[in-house]
């Protein structure tokens, strides 16, 4: 069974499963964050959704590259977990499965192309403090600390 993590789902609300891919990236002591600049500001793995007919790798090469500039090597999955939110982009209810990788920075091919989106590069308390969600926290806790 996936962990659960955050907002407990609402009673009577129909969810869409929305399945993602997302990266820890540690350069030396410190980790690669994505930031959305959009009001609330949301600092997060990066990463995003899979596309359809398009593999967890795939979408989390793609989406690192969009949303950071970076190209990543040895991707390694960690786990996954879920979570229920309402995503207002999409105006979308939706169950998502996050599968959380870790993956080396490779190098910074440009800026992030994504609209509204900045790279951080924070060390681990402060990563894990600034992380929106309670399943990012909870797989870069485990990472920066060597707990499973």
């Amino acid at each position: 069974m996936i962990r659960r993590v955050g907002e407990v789902p609402q009673r009577g609300q129909t969810y869409k499963m929305r399945a993602g891919a997302y990266a820890i990236l540690p350069i030396g002591r410190r980790f690669l964050l994505t930031a959305s600049m959009r009001d609330p500001l949301d600092i997060q793995l990066p990463g995003g959704g899979i596309d359809a007919g398009e593999s967890p790798l795939r979408a989390l090469f793609r989406e690192v590259r969009e949303e950071t500039g970076w190209s990543i090597a040895q991707p390694l999955r960690l786990g996954a977990f879920r979570r229920f939110v309402f995503m207002p982009e999409y105006n979308l209810w939706a169950e998502k499965l996050c599968h959380v990788y870790v993956a080396h920075p490779a190098r910074q091919l440009h800026m992030p192309t994504e609209p509204d989106h900045e790279t951080l590069i924070l060390d681990a308390d402060d990563a894990i403090a600034a992380l929106g969600n309670d399943g990012d926290r909870m797989f870069m806790e485990a990472y920066a600390t060597g707990r499973p």
